[in-house]
């Protein structure tokens, strides 16, 4: 039998406080060719491959036997969504957003979190608690409700709580799928104001007339979903289906988000898909990022999932920060340019810290570790003539009329001395008329680094949280 949303008129005055609320607070990848091992100097690019491909090639990688979430990027061939064609953000529009996102970490970070109350009466904003979706996003298609409703999310481990558009809609943007209905299915139940699921939430409310636990989250860039708080059927593979999954069902949200039904978060707090599968998965997930242009990656959950390459998967320890417990920390010992150690201490990785992020789209560096990569690339890149740069990108180059040039490598030195080579796609970003070094530093040398995904991509990235470590290999997909 389908259950219905208690949405009284105390109700609908709860949501008008919450949207006072936000009201206030709201005044083409390239594919390469390499020249040798990851240990070599140069990587020979291939021009012509930093347009974007507008043909969508499936990963070569074999999944069949992995219970797995197909990845694309939401922009790229590979996207069923409208949108991702017909109006994809410009670079600038991109690194725009991309640098809100990390203007808002960056001052979450600065101030020790504290949980906020939403009730009836009134609602406040802390300044702390923006956060920003982004535009760079990748997405995966998961299954919610009785019968199964397929939903497209981007899925984000810099955020714990997941969410979609529901029905009925005080404000919705345009989604791919129909927006969920919760009438029709016979699973979806409302959380109560006392439950614990409601209390594990950063900003919640209360709808008093009837019990009913309401959620807000609201993003630097001005995107913004509230809701109510129930729990629904999760089904991510016909073989894994979770009844009981604690989710928002947003019925105000306007952003950022265009054409995904919501937001899968994989953060390391309790409302996260990570802590409420744990009994199944044992906190542990991986995914590959395909590059934008033309291929599709995995996100998989569990040990058994394994990875294309798991006896090539280096660990580096998973640290924690108490300003950020949602957060993955890892640290940075030094960076390695044409396999020479670049002269950085490491103190000026260690004392802000560094936080690997499926979200951010652009590596950030402490400013005397960009200034140092940077020196270095240039220097070894003077067989070519510079451009003009471009938003957060100083270093740029039009290669317009040649074939092919040669790229320095780049890896980072996580902790344990684990080298990591940045896959090809990870050096440059833009195209053959405008390539650019694809990395920015940090306006304060006192904010954490962050791995960004433009460095992730083809890479295997496994999540042990239990375990305490997060691992790397090459060569994930294609």
């Amino acid at each position: 039998m389908a259950r219905s949303i208690p949405f009284s008129a105390n109700s609908y005055a709860s949501f008008f406080c919450l949207l006072m609320f936000v009201s206030t607070y709201l005044k083409g990848a390239p594919v390469y060719g390499a020249k040798g091992e990851h240990d070599k100097l140069y990587l020979v690019v291939n021009v012509k491959s930093l347009d974007p491909n507008p043909y969508c090639i499936e990963s070569t990688k074999d999944q069949s036997k992995r219970e797995s979430l197909k990845v694309v990027h939401r922009h790229g061939p590979c996207s069923h969504m409208n949108e991702a064609r017909a109006s994809a953000p410009t670079l600038v529009e991109i690194m725009s957003h991309d640098q809100a996102r990390v203007n808002s970490l960056h001052h979450r970070l600065r101030i020790k979190s504290d949980r906020n109350s939403l009730d009836d009466s009134k609602a406040t904003l802390p300044a702390k608690s923006g956060r920003s979706i982004g535009t760079g996003n990748y997405i995966v298609t998961l299954g919610l409700g009785t019968p199964k409703k397929d939903l497209t999310l981007t899925f984000d481990t810099g955020s714990d709580v997941t969410w979609i558009q529901c029905q009925p809609c005080i404000r919705c943007y345009q989604q791919q799928e129909p927006i969920f209905n919760p009438s029709a299915s016979q699973t979806y139940k409302n959380l109560s104001c006392t439950s614990p699921q409601c209390s594990q939430l950063y900003i919640s409310g209360c709808t008093r007339a009837t019990n009913t636990c309401l959620y807000a989250v609201l993003y630097g860039d001005r995107s913004f979903t509230i809701g109510l708080y129930a729990t629904e059927t999760l089904t991510l593979t016909p073989s894994d289906v979770f009844p009981g999954f604690a989710f928002g069902c947003g019925l105000n949200n306007t952003g950022l988000f265009r054409g995904a039904a919501g937001l899968l978060g994989l953060g390391r707090g309790p409302p996260s898909l990570v802590a409420q599968t744990a009994s199944k998965y044992g906190n542990y997930f991986s995914y590959c990022l395909p590059t934008l242009s033309s291929s599709s990656g995995t996100l998989v959950f569990g040990k058994d999932g394994g990875t294309t390459n798991s006896a090539g998967i280096k660990y580096t320890p998973l640290l924690t920060n108490s300003n950020g417990p949602s957060f993955y920390y890892i640290e940075v010992m030094g960076i390695k340019v044409a396999g020479e150690l670049l002269p950085i201490s490491q103190s000026v990785f260690s004392s802000p810290g560094t936080i690997i992020d499926s979200g951010t789209v652009i590596t950030r560096l402490q400013p005397e570790a960009y200034d140092a990569l940077r020196t270095r690339f240039r220097q070894l890149m003077m067989n070519y003539t510079m451009t003009q740069g471009v938003s957060l990108f100083d270093t740029c180059y039009d290669f317009s009329g040649r074939d092919k040039v040669d790229v320095p490598t780049i890896s980072f030195v996580f902790g344990g001395n684990v080298e990591v080579p940045i896959p090809s796609p990870g050096i440059l970003y833009g195209s053959q008329k405008l390539a650019c070094l694809a990395f920015a530093e940090n306006s304060d040398a006192s904010d954490e680094g962050i791995f960004g995904n433009w460095q992730q991509q083809t890479l295997d990235v496994v999540y042990d949280v239990a375990g305490e470590k997060v691992g790397f290999g090459t060569g994930g997909c294609s």
